[in-house]
């Protein structure tokens, strides 16, 4: 595969994470380019990883993967958006360790939720017959996932800074308005599944 097709393929797998980084961005306080390179890094690192484990898995575990894929994703995100929107109306109950936009815990879920995507990539790569290695005109499976994962955090780290340039005016309500941003993204990716129609940037 060609590396302006990997490109798009890393772009358009990177659109759930930069919304999410945006969302990121409205509530870090203060957020620097430290804040974003470590998002970008969460996002990219999974987004590549992705497409090598559904390449990997693909012969042994590809009904299961794509039958549950977006079952997965979606519950992810309606856990961690609803938990958002709940402490958006609870802040004075929660503990500030507890609502740390960089949790560990957090951010795993959420790169996790917003790579799924990348399994089925994966899967597909290999049944169209992508080598494991090449790195002349056509990509191999190992530089594929490493341009996905540059790209991926590209967009995301610039995707928190945008955030950032819109808190101001957005912060008092930024976990409401991330929390919101999540289960729609959950829902996106559990109708695109369902019914095969893509949305908005998919």
């Amino acid at each position: 595969m060609n590396l302006f097709l990997v490109l798009v393929y890393g772009i358009s797998l990177s659109m759930d994470a930069f919304a999410v980084a945006v969302c990121k961005g409205l509530t870090i306080k203060k957020a620097g380019p430290a804040d974003a390179a470590l998002v970008g890094l969460y996002f990219g690192l999974f987004q590549g990883l992705m497409p090598l484990g559904g390449y990997f898995l693909a012969s042994s575990f590809r009904t299961y993967i794509e039958k549950l894929d977006h079952w997965i994703a979606f519950g992810l995100l309606l856990y961690i958006g609803g938990k958002m929107i709940w402490e958006s109306f609870h802040q004075e109950k929660i503990d500030e360790t507890e609502t740390n936009p960089l949790a560990f815990k957090k951010m795993i879920l959420l790169a996790v939720a917003t790579s799924i995507d990348a399994l089925a990539v994966g899967i597909a790569f290999c049944c169209a017959g992508m080598p494991v290695s090449s790195y002349g005109v056509s990509l191999g499976i190992i530089a594929a996932c490493a341009v996905i994962a540059a790209t991926t955090f590209i967009i995301s780290a610039s995707g928190v800074l945008i955030g950032r340039l819109a808190g101001s005016k957005l912060r008092s309500h930024a976990e409401l308005i991330g929390g919101i941003i999540l289960v729609l993204l959950g829902v996106k990716i559990l109708v695109e599944h369902l019914t095969g129609i893509s949305i908005f940037w998919s």
